[in-house]
Order: C-alpha cells, then sequence, then structure tokens
C-alpha cells in the first residue's frame, strides 16, 4: 500500500462520523500491533534499491541518448549506434554485439527495414549488448554509456540549440494530454514550433506546413484506394490548402513520401516539374522555393500521413533547408505521432465508456447519473493534476459530451475531493455529499495508476438492490479489461487482435465492439 492508499483503507474501516478518541485509538493499536520482521524489512529494502536503480538507469539512458540526438529528430540510426559500439574495449566484444543486435532485431522486427533506433529501442540495445558482455551487467552498462558519451562531442551552442529545440517539441505531448481528446491544440503547438524553429535556428526563413492524413477513398476510388486529406495547415495557408484532397493521379511528390516512407526534399520547386500547388492565384513567377515532405509513422512504423513544408512565400535568398533543419522537423513529425496517437486513445476509452454506459443504463434504475472524468496533467508545478469532465449521463439514458469542459481542480473542488481521492489512491471510494450517495470507481492505466474516473450518484440509495450491483461490477470489469486492451495496442508495436468479424470491417474497428466482445466472452466462459 501506498500512502493515499493506506488512508483511504483507514478512512473505509472507521466509516463516516467516528469520533476522535476511536481514531485514536485504532493508531495507538495499529502502532503496537503492526510488527515488521527483518526479513521482511531486508525484502523491502532491496525491493526500493532494485526500483531505484532501474529509474536511475532510464534517466541516464534518456540523457545519452538526447545527447547523441543533437537535432531532436526523435530516433539513432542503427549503423552509425553500432558502428561505434564495434570498437567498445576495442573492439573486443563484436561477437556480443552481434547477438544484442540479431536478439533486438527480433524484438522490434521493423529495424531490419527502418534501422532506426527509438529511445525504447536504444535502452534495450545497450541492456542486451550489457547482458552479452563478460562482468557485472550494471557495471557494464556504466562503461558503455561513459564510452558512448565520449564519443559525441557537443559545443555549448548546439547544447542550447538541442534544448530549446526539445522544449518545443514537449510542447506538443503537452498540449496532446491537456486538450481534453482535442487535436486543435496539437495542431497549433505544431506550427509554433516549426515557425519558431526558422525563426531561430533557420535563417528567419518564411515557412508554410500543412498536415494531411491518409484516407480511405469511397467518393472517386478510380482515382486511388486512398487519399490524402489536408486537416490542418498555418493561418496563411488556410483559404487554400484546409480540406483539400490529393488523389493520387493529382501532381505531387507526397504520395512518393508515403509509398517510400522517407522524406523528401525538392530543394527548388519551379525547377521540379511534379509539384501541386494549391495557391492558383500565386503567379507562376512567384512560385520559387523548397518544399520537404515528411512522411507520418505510428509505432508499427506504417505511414498514415504527411507533414509538409515549404518556402514558397519567402522571397529571400536562403529558402533551402538544411540537414539540421529537416532532422528538427523528423522530431516535429514524431511528436506530432504520438501526440497523434495519444488523443486516438482516449478518443477509443471514450467510445468504449459510451458502450459500456449504453449497456449499463437499462439495467440499473437506481443510479441517477454517471459522470466521467479524464485524468489530465497540471499546467504548472502548484497543481499535480485535474480532472476533465467527458461524458455525462443521468437516468433518462440522456448522454452529454463534453467537448471543451473547463479542468476541475482539487483546491477549487471541496465537495468533490473524493474524487481525488479515488484518483490519488486508485481505489474505490463510497461517500455520501449534500445527502446524495456516490461511488467513485478508477479506470487504470497499465501501470494501475488512475487515468480516468466514473462518478457514479445513487440518489439516496446507499446500496444498490444485489441484481443492479452485479451488473455495475460486470460493466466496470469489461470496462477496466477494454481499458487495458487499447492501452497495451496504443503502447506495443504488435498488431492488435480482432475476435467478431465486425472488428476486421473498415471503419468498424472501434471500441464500442470491443466492450460488447469482451462481454461475450466472459459469458461464454460462465457457460
Amino acid at each position: 500500500l501506498n500512502l493515499p492508499q493506506f488512508v483511504q483503507l483507514m478512512e473505509t474501516f472507521v466509516g463516516e462520523g467516528v469520533s476522535l478518541p476511536a481514531v485514536k485509538r485504532l493508531i495507538a493499536f495499529i502502532k503496537e500491533e503492526y510488527k515488521q520482521t527483518e526479513e521482511e524489512k531486508m525484502e523491502q529494502l532491496e525491493k526500493l534499491h532494485h526500483i531505484s536503480c532501474l529509474e536511475q538507469r532510464k534517466l541516464l539512458l534518456e540523457a545519452l541518448f538526447e545527447k547523441w540526438d543533437n537535432n531532436a529528430s526523435g530516433f539513432l540510426d542503427l549503423e552509425e549506434v553500432d558502428a561505434v559500439l564495434s570498437t567498445f574495449k576495442e573492439g573486443m566484444e563484436k561477437e556480443a554485439l552481434r547477438k544484442a543486435k540479431q536478439h533486438l532485431c527480433s524484438c522490434y522486427p521493423q529495424l531490419s527495414r527502418v534501422r532506426k533506433l527509438s529511445p525504447k529501442a536504444f535502452q534495450a540495445f545497450l541492456e542486451l549488448v550489457a547482458s552479452e558482455v563478460t562482468g557485472d551487467e550494471n557495471e557494464a552498462i556504466d562503461n558503455l554509456v561513459e564510452f558512448l558519451t565520449r564519443n559525441v562531442e557537443r559545443s555549448p551552442t548546439e547544447c542550447l540549440q538541442s534544448l530549446t529545440r526539445r522544449k518545443w517539441l514537449h510542447s506538443i505531448q503537452q498540449a496532446a494530454e491537456t486538450s481534453g481528446a482535442s487535436m486543435e491544440p496539437v495542431y497549433k503547438a505544431v506550427f509554433k514550433a516549426l515557425s519558431q524553429d526558422a525563426e531561430a535556428h533557420g535563417d528567419n526563413k518564411k515557412i508554410s506546413a500543412y498536415i494531411a492524413l491518409l484516407e480511405e477513398n469511397q467518393v472517386s476510388p478510380e482515382r486511388g484506394q486512398i487519399l490524402l486529406h489536408y486537416v490542418a495547415c498555418t493561418a496563411d495557408d488556410a483559404p487554400y490548402v484546409l480540406n483539400q484532397i490529393l488523389y493520387r493521379d493529382m501532381k505531387g511528390v507526397s504520395f512518393a513520401a508515403v509509398e517510400e516512407g522517407k522524406p523528401i526534399h525538392v530543394p527548388r520547386v519551379q525547377l521540379h516539374g511534379n509539384i501541386h500547388f494549391w495557391n492558383y492565384d500565386r503567379p507562376v513567377e512567384e512560385r520559387k522555393g523548397s518544399l520537404l515532405v515528411l512522411p507520418l509513422h505510428d509505432a508499427r512504423w506504417r505511414v498514415f500521413g504527411i507533414l509538409g513544408l515549404d518556402t514558397i512565400r519567402d522571397q529571400g535568398e536562403k529558402t533551402i533547408f538544411l540537414t539540421q533543419e529537416i532532422s528538427f522537423y523528423q522530431g516535429v513529425s514524431h511528436a506530432f505521432s504520438k501526440a497523434y496517437h495519444h488523443i486516438c486513445t482516449l478518443e477509443n476509452i471514450l467510445q468504449m465508456t459510451v458502450a459500456a454506459l449504453e449497456w449499463l443504463y437499462p439495467r440499473t434504475p437506481s443510479i441517477h447519473t454517471v459522470t466521467t472524468y479524464l485524468v489530465e496533467p497540471g499546467k504548472d508545478k502548484t497543481c499535480e493534476y485535474t480532472l476533465r469532465k467527458v461524458i455525462s449521463t443521468d437516468n433518462t439514458g440522456q448522454k452529454e459530451i463534453h467537448s471543451s469542459s473547463v479542468p476541475l481542480l482539487r483546491k477549487e473542488s471541496l465537495s468533490r475531493d473524493y474524487l481525488f481521492k479515488c484518483i490519488d489512491s486508485s481505489e474505490v471510494i463510497h461517500t455520501s455529499v449534500c445527502g446524495e450517495y456516490h461511488i467513485a470507481v478508477p479506470l487504470r492505466d497499465l501501470s494501475g495508476q488512475a487515468l480516468g474516473i466514473f462518478d457514479i450518484g445513487t440518489g439516496h440509495h446507499q446500496k444498490l438492490p444485489p441484481h443492479e450491483h452485479k451488473d455495475l461490477q460486470k460493466m466496470l470489469k469489461m470496462a477496466q479489461a477494454a481499458c487495458s486492451e487499447i492501452l497495451k495496442i496504443s503502447s506495443d508495436e504488435r498488431e492488435p487482435t480482432y475476435v467478431l468479424e465486425a472488428e476486421h470491417v473498415a471503419n468498424l474497428r472501434h471500441t464500442g465492439i470491443l466492450f460488447y466482445r469482451l462481454m461475450l466472452q466472459d459469458l461464454r466462459e460462465c457457460v
């Protein structure tokens, strides 16, 4: 038990309205009776030491990755890292390196195609090398980190540039985590990061930027099975670019970037001959500049869209994108991909929640309201997290989706402090507020921490009828199972498993079906 869980356990045990002397007697009793053997104490200390070592190693390897990834691209070249490691201990550990690399490629199959190391894969690679070399593994990790640190030198200017760029990239992820599952703040953060970098590190270029996502072509399939839908762009380009559709039979290099899975840089668009210009009002003689198209990859390195940039609006001399700029723009595309899929995951969880609430409503007439909240990180150090209301339902079955609700702060929501206690302890809370009874139930992530909460209002019913309580428990169990499966799919680099036929159909792979599939599987196991 952690501290919040222990406090919650004690509060539940003593119940409401207990006298202070009774609480003091309970505390004295626990102090007197709770005994920890020396063996238990040592086991606990060893466990804490192990967790601390793993956390320190993670931070150490993250810092090393960032030092190597100077332009904040989000990836390291596998061959470059491999070439440096081959000189470790004057080349005496080449066999260990070969085995580690072989094992790494079996864990990350896409490495055989893309040859890029993410921070997670980089850490796994070094840990595999350390496990293969002779001697203590922890000592081997320390030696590898020291060796790789010596092999990369950065000037103070380069370090400052890298630090600044990482702050901009972090703002993209922060926008995703505090947006209430909306993409608009993420688009704004992406374009702001690009324009800031163009100004600070790109000779003050005037850039246009746009994001297009791959979609199934249902309108004109004779023009290709898929199309690129331009869903966001910089403000000046919105009249010409926003919501445009690029088909395969149109001019352009975007589909080449999609198919090759690699960035395409056209230094001088006026000399290329196969560029699609959205702004037809711009005179032909002014259609000059540089174009960069970056494919957007998901966790399994499948392309799902493009991030495009050009300098056609810039009439200056230095309009060609430099290598260090292109590397950073790759970092932006990677940051956008993470943010985009974070929001897709939240949308899937919300869709699953709607299905769960629809299943629950006709079976539990004693439940008056169910309000669903998502946990979001606080925007400053004074607030660890906030709660954003996303879905509410009443006893008529009416549900409301709250797309722009104001996040709840703990200090401003004293009457709903039970919600924050539920998040702190990640345990179920039973309480009454102004004579109305509530059950707060956490929806947990894969580590057991609460990522959301069901606030179930039962009015004046302190307890639900047995059959309603059973159905509520079943719904909560299936909702948690579905949530865990959604999170595993989004965090893993594995293909999702579909069981029901409807889950295989395009546009029907939604998580409402997942909830009912898990309910069906549970029913089969009970029969």
